[in-house]
């Protein structure tokens, strides 16, 4: 058994020998530098994560109402983010090659042009989302007992996916320069406001007006607020690899902007390919009653721990990767991507336990509706089984996009979530007949068939030769 952990997780045994161009640090080297990039992204991620749950728990209070009202406004908010998302896989992307360079002027370039893309968009944006509340969420199958508390709480966070967006597309340009840490404080932070609001509004507490749904939302606000401003501070000092100021060139650079939109636009479809499939799987779900649309929204919730969990180890393989690549070391950025893989591995192997072994205890967190927690633990079973597929296929998406292969994410994420999600979901709910377990059928199926066909993506190696 030894043996076997030995063989699996050490570094010699993750490259071929005539693959390797020059010194390779020691298996002990190559974690610790590793999880040092990777950590406070993970971290950041699971909290954002728990915040997200804490979030639904205090809902859950006014309840299945609100929970379903608070959950059907996740998609349109993400869909109006697609373009942000994508922008920033861009960034992140360019500014570790160049960190990788070694060219601080070539990032920081990027990083100001990225910004003004950002603030032009993310203004747009937040005005459609306020104005097209009501019809967004009908479309995507608000009920008409949510109806109403939905738009409320929908109109609020389109106002605060301004300040998000430009904190985003900052803390994307660090977390390409190796700066991982201020996303990580700047997260912590705003979820701190996040909840001490959401304790003082949705209930009202020492003095505080009781606004319910909507005041989760302003509590979600405040916290983005805070995020923006934490941002914007950490790019003004003059000792960082990204420093901006206000007298800089901020005129659109042509060059610059081909190179962020030729690896955005590729992520862009890949970001709109998930969001209509998440939406069409979200109508469906909430089309099966609001019961079952709050018990799908609480799993959901509870599986975005082994989601972000990985998505944060999928960042530090991005920065990694990138940063080696611009380096021309492309047998390092196949070593500490194989590493994160490894770490994430061990990770979904942890959360397979935890989600076994507590799925009637973690359901119950969020309601003490008994229908809920009893369908909710047969939910669990299939996420657990799912937590190490899930983990391990994040990583392997956030290498290929490190590397600048957004195109291909793109083309699998079109086949896995834009097609073959939305389809099983409805064969397994209705013509099948498993109802809400059928959604997770096709969640566990999807998790699968992306991890099959970016896993052949990066053996074939063809990602370290893109040059951005």
């Amino acid at each position: 058994m030894l043996n076997i952990f030995k063989r699996l997780y050490s570094v010699s045994n993750m490259i071929k020998k005539q693959d390797i161009i020059g010194e390779v640090p020691d298996t002990r080297q190559v974690y610790k530098n590793a999880i040092d990039m990777a950590w406070p992204s993970a971290i950041e991620a699971v909290l954002v994560g728990l915040v997200s749950s804490i979030d639904t728990m205090m809902v859950g209070s006014l309840g299945a109402s609100a929970i379903a009202a608070v959950g059907i406004t996740n998609q349109p908010k993400f869909i109006l983010l697609a373009i942000i998302f994508s922008l920033n896989v861009g960034v992140t992307a360019i500014v570790a090659r160049r960190r990788g360079e070694k060219d601080r002027k070539g990032a920081n370039r990027c990083l100001r042009q990225a910004l003004v893309i950002c603030l032009m968009m993310s203004a747009i944006l937040s005005v459609f989302g306020f104005t097209y509340a009501r019809p967004l969420l009908l479309f995507a199958g608000a009920q008409a007992d949510v109806i109403d508390y939905a738009v409320t709480y929908f109109r609020i966070i389109a106002v605060g996916n301004f300040f998000t967006s430009v904190s985003l597309t900052i803390n994307a340009a660090q977390r390409g320069s190796g700066n991982t840490k201020i996303s990580m404080r700047t997260n912590i932070v705003a979820n701190i406001v996040n909840l001490t609001f959401n304790f003082l509004l949705i209930n009202g507490h020492f003095g505080f007006p009781k606004l319910g749904v909507a005041g989760a939302a302003v509590a979600t606000l405040l916290g983005n607020i805070v995020a923006f401003l934490m941002s914007l501070r950490s790019i003004t000092k003059a000792d960082g690899f990204l420093h901006i100021k206000l007298n800089s060139d901020w005129k659109l650079d042509r060059e610059t902007v081909k190179s962020i939109m030729s690896i955005s636009s590729s992520s862009f479809i890949e970001q709109i390919c998930m969001r209509v499939g998440f939406l069409v799987t979200t109508m469906l779900v909430a089309s099966l009653g609001t019961i079952s649309f709050a018990t799908h929204q609480i799993c959901m919730n509870i599986v975005n721990l082994s989601f972000t969990f990985g998505d944060g180890l999928g960042i530090g393989a991005s920065a990694l990767v990138g940063q080696n690549l611009g380096a021309k070391r492309p047998d390092l950025a196949t070593i500490y991507s194989k590493t994160i893989q490894r770490i994430a591995l061990t990770v979904g192997a942890i959360l397979f336990v935890l989600f076994i072994s507590g799925r009637y205890f973690l359901v119950g967190l969020f309601t003490n509706d008994n229908s809920i927690i009893q369908i909710g633990g047969k939910i669990m079973i299939i996420m657990a089984m799912m937590s190490p597929v899930q983990t391990v296929s994040v990583v392997i998406g956030g290498t290929l996009r490190g590397a600048g292969d957004t195109k291909f994410v793109a083309y699998s994420s079109l086949i896995s979530i834009g097609i073959v999600r939305p389809l099983t979901t409805w064969l397994f709910c209705y013509p099948l007949g498993f109802g809400i377990l059928g959604a997770w059928f096709s969640f566990m199926t999807d998790q699968c068939l992306r991890l099959l066909i970016n896993s052949w993506r990066f053996k074939t190696g063809k990602w370290t030769k893109i040059r951005i």
